[in-house]
């Protein structure tokens, strides 16, 4: 059974995440004193007038009761001590009474509500919009609170794969924590395994293979993507795409220049890089060359301009078998 406090003020400019945490904590409410339990002030209702008034009303209800308050971003400093004056006696009440402000540059929460809930015995919460340089730390803090252990380039990784938007990342973290389960170290494999849909995983599996000269799991990659009906343009553009990487790459260190300067250049995560850079690095700098002119011959073929010989299906694993010869 969860230990609630007699007050709470949830504020800051992630409205996004105050509003998941107010929908918690009624729901946590509803099913400690039911719906009857539970008074909700929202909109126009939410004054600080008809907050003392829920305070203070007197109510046959057994056990704690919940009052809700959302919009308190709206309310003014002048008008907050009946509020506070009603709040001095929660705890022996058994009233819980929970604020809610959606702040932004011209609204805030009083500071006298502030004061209020503290004296009250209360928690005050921020909740804020991140830089995108904080939220590897934050990812890394959130999967601690959910007893997984994520390392900071497996965060990274799901930020590349998510995008910055804090309720996806949560969202995507707590599927990680319950397909992994409590005590689980999720690092990037496991992110991008699990991040990604089938079909994105077997693209990444095909171009890759494709680079480091891998000709069977390429051919099984390219086998399973026909099959779940990806289109051949597709697949040719993506690995076209990761060989002229690939081809940049080599050329590079045949020059001479050391792989924590290429790894520099590449717009992607650096454990991706990393696993580029090594790749690339076996391969002969002529050979990706011949890659890419393979992939353009299966282009020509695809498009009815090599006579016909061989069935779609069928050029595209000669090529890739070549390719990745």
């Amino acid at each position: 059974m969860p230990t609630f406090k007699p007050a709470y003020l949830i504020h800051g400019d992630d409205h996004g995440r105050i509003a998941e945490r107010r929908a918690r904590l009624r729901a946590m409410a509803e099913r400690e004193s039911g719906a009857s339990g539970v008074e909700l002030l929202e909109g126009e209702a939410a004054t600080p007038e008809a907050a003392a008034g829920a305070l203070t009303a007197m109510t046959f209800a057994l056990g704690r009761r919940f009052v809700i308050a959302d919009g308190v971003e709206c309310w003014k400093e002048a008008d907050i001590e009946p509020v506070a004056a009603a709040m001095r006696d929660l705890d022996s009440l058994e009233l819980t009474v929970a604020f809610f402000a959606r702040e932004d540059a011209r609204l805030k929460a009083p500071k006298a509500l502030h004061e209020a809930v503290k004296a009250a015995g209360g928690v005050i919460a921020a909740e804020g919009v991140l830089k995108p340089r904080e939220l590897p730390k934050w990812l890394v803090e959130r999967a601690a609170e959910l007893e997984v252990t994520l390392d900071t380039q497996a965060a990274r990784a799901l930020i590349s794969h998510v995008g910055d938007r804090q309720q996806r990342l949560l969202r995507e973290l707590e599927t990680l924590a319950l397909e992994y389960g409590a005590g689980a170290r999720i690092g990037t494999e496991e992110v991008l395994a699990s991040s990604a849909s089938s079909a994105e995983r077997r693209l990444w599996t095909l171009a890759d293979a494709v680079v480091a000269g891998d000709g069977s799991t390429a051919m099984r990659a390219l086998v399973e993507l026909r099959a779940q009906g990806e289109r051949l343009p597709s697949l040719q553009y993506q690995m076209v795409r990761r060989l002229r990487e690939a081809l940049a790459i080599a050329e590079a260190l045949a020059a001479g220049r050391p792989p924590a300067e290429i790894r520099k250049g590449l717009r992607m995560p650096s454990f991706a890089a990393d696993r580029l850079i090594a790749d690339a690095g076996k391969r002969d700098v002529e050979g990706l060359r011949r890659a890419l002119v393979t992939m353009a011959d299966l282009e020509l073929e695809s498009r009815g301009g090599g006579g016909g010989a061989l069935a779609e299906d069928s050029a595209a694993v000669r090529a890739v078998l070549s390719a990745a010869a």
